[in-house]
């Protein structure tokens, strides 16, 4: 009799053992969600973020005063206005925010002279039918939506210009031009006889080109924005990856979502977030999906410098990273609502 007692409490145990992983990870919704995860240490932007899904905000909200916070308060000088000069001295934005419900997209590029670069992407999502607005045509719209008009340049900027270009221009994104692109300013032409490459911009942890953004709110629904200020010295026109749908970020509900950041100009070529939450659809586990992601990319540029997190639509996240020795992100999450600054280990150009 003993012994069919033992037997019928240890197969309730597994079976509520059973029952308990399910609800953990089949039905993640009520214990992770709702939840906010971003690129870098920005813990901030990412308490704005989760308070406004607190108050009922949705996931699209949420990434928008996420960003907008960093934008504001020019999170590590990479985000927002007064940072990253072009060759002319001016700054500009680039944003965009997707919502994964309805795979809608807004996004702006080399944005001019208007500071809240990310809301203008909504706006764009929410009032015209166009997905990318570039430029001084995206200013002109931006004012039309009732958006102020004002200089992106601080002291801060123009000291930064004016160094650089003191110091010859170094480093630049020129190659194969005259004058020698490592040893002199331009304007440069095309060089036909000699090769010439230029002391080229490295991007680390104070020149990482993006804050990117990813929530869920207590419906399952996801969002993922992002904001950035473009590598410092670019050349004017220059757009990167953040505004850049599936390189940046991208969304789906029911899947998951993904941000990216690091070297833009790279990232663009392989559309390392959609192959992300593409391989979440897969099966993968968002560990797994951020890592091919990033291998993908070492197995063309071994040099790269990037991150990516990776979130499923439960809640479940994961980060990779290469270029530098550790990538930290913030998570803030229904079952730890203080933010969490946490960081994951680059791979190596082997990808291991």
């Amino acid at each position: 009799m003993m012994i069919l007692v033992d037997v019928f409490i240890t197969y309730n145990l597994i079976f509520l053992h059973k029952f308990l992983f399910c609800i953990h990870f089949c039905l993640g919704n009520d214990l992770y969600l709702p939840m906010v995860i971003n690129t870098w240490g920005f813990k901030q932007a990412n308490e704005v973020a989760f308070m406004k899904l607190l108050h009922g905000g949705t996931a699209i909200d949420a990434v928008e005063v996420g960003c907008g916070f960093c934008e504001a308060m020019q999170c590590d000088g990479t985000v927002g206005y007064g940072g990253s000069p072009d060759e002319n001295g001016e700054t500009t934005l680039d944003a965009m925010i997707m919502d994964g419900k309805t795979m809608n997209v807004g996004a702006v590029g080399a944005l001019r002279n208007v500071k809240n670069a990310v809301a203008v992407a909504k706006y764009v999502l929410k009032y015209t039918t166009h997905s990318f607005l570039v430029g001084s045509q995206a200013t002109k719209f931006a004012i039309q939506m009732g958006f102020r008009e004002e200089s992106l340049s601080t002291k801060d900027s123009k000291n930064i210009w004016k160094n650089w270009q003191k110091d010859n221009c170094q480093p630049n994104f020129w190659i194969n031009v005259v004058p020698n692109p490592r040893q002199s300013c331009g304007p440069y032409k095309p060089n036909y006889i000699n090769n010439f490459n230029s002391i080229v911009n490295k991007f680390d942890s104070k020149n990482h080109d993006t804050i990117g953004m990813i929530a869920i709110d207590k419906d399952g629904n996801i969002a993922v924005a992002t904001s950035t200020n473009g590598a410092r010295h670019k050349i004017p026109g220059r757009v990167g990856d953040s505004p850049i749908i599936g390189a940046g970020g991208y969304a789906e509900n029911g899947v998951g979502g993904a941000a990216a950041t690091g070297d833009g100009d790279i990232i663009m070529r392989f559309l390392p977030s959609f192959k992300a939450v593409e391989s979440l659809k897969a099966g993968l586990s968002p560990q797994e999906s951020a890592e091919i992601a990033i291998k993908t990319i070492i197995k063309y540029y071994t040099e790269f410098v990037g991150g990516i997190v990776v979130v499923s639509a439960n809640g479940i996240f994961g980060a990779a990273c290469h270029g530098i020795s550790k990538f930290p992100f913030s998570i803030t999450r229904n079952d730890f609502p203080n933010t969490q600054v946490q960081e994951v280990n680059c791979l190596n150009s082997f990808g291991t």
